[in-house]
């Protein structure tokens, strides 16, 4: 006698991801799932992804800008500390993009977004006051450019967590478009900070 067996269970529905903290089944490949849930949801995780990339890479690009007017603002450090200051946020970054990958997959893409997002608040923290007072000792603007390496490690896992979102032939336009915004923040960082320094270092000189 021949057993019956239940019908597959249907994919899971827009709404019923909503209501999930974490993923447990993605099926972008599957065009019906895709229509019905999954590219809402991915679309929603790019727009944040490339948000908090754009951050990270704006705090991480600041020390390029920020150095070369420290010794208008009244700092005395000589031009070897200078370069120094500027190769401390890549040289970390660099070393962060492992972890921040591999924490993707671990504290889900989502949570990890944010987080990464909120740390960028130490590094500016810790520059707005480095550069307030001329008198703030080289091993605070040391430890600001450090911190400011989090943003190197924002690129690996943003990354990282948009692939998971995407089928294979949308995958390449949604990475492209995440990394095309987060390199943006350099040019934004470029444009704004000069600006904000035009008008802050007379004032700090005074």
């Amino acid at each position: 006698m021949t057993q019956l067996q239940a019908p597959p269970e249907p994919l899971p529905t827009a709404a019923a991801h909503e209501r999930r903290r974490w993923i447990s089944d993605w099926h972008p490949e599957d065009e019906t799932f895709w229509q019905s849930a999954g590219r809402r949801i991915a679309w929603r995780n790019l727009a944040f992804s490339i948000f908090v990339e754009h951050l990270g890479f704006l705090v991480w690009s600041l020390w390029s800008i920020v150095v070369v007017s420290l010794p208008a603002a009244g700092f005395t450090f000589d031009p070897g500390s200078l370069f120094l200051l500027v190769a401390v946020p890549p040289f970390v970054g660099s070393i962060l993009r492992i972890p921040y990958t591999l924490a993707v997959p671990k504290f889900g893409g989502r949570n990890w977004t944010i987080v990464s997002g909120l740390l960028l608040l130490i590094p500016t923290g810790l520059l707005a006051y480095a550069v307030s007072e001329p008198s703030t000792p080289y091993w605070v603007f040391m430890l600001a450019a450090a911190f400011a390496g989090f943003g190197g490690g924002n690129f690996s896992s943003s990354m990282a967590n948009i692939s998971f979102f995407y089928p294979e032939k949308h995958k390449g336009f949604a990475l492209g478009l995440n990394a095309a915004g987060g390199n943006m923040g350099v040019a934004i960082a470029q444009l704004l900070v000069p600006l904000v320094i035009i008008v802050g270092v007379p004032a700090a000189a005074v």
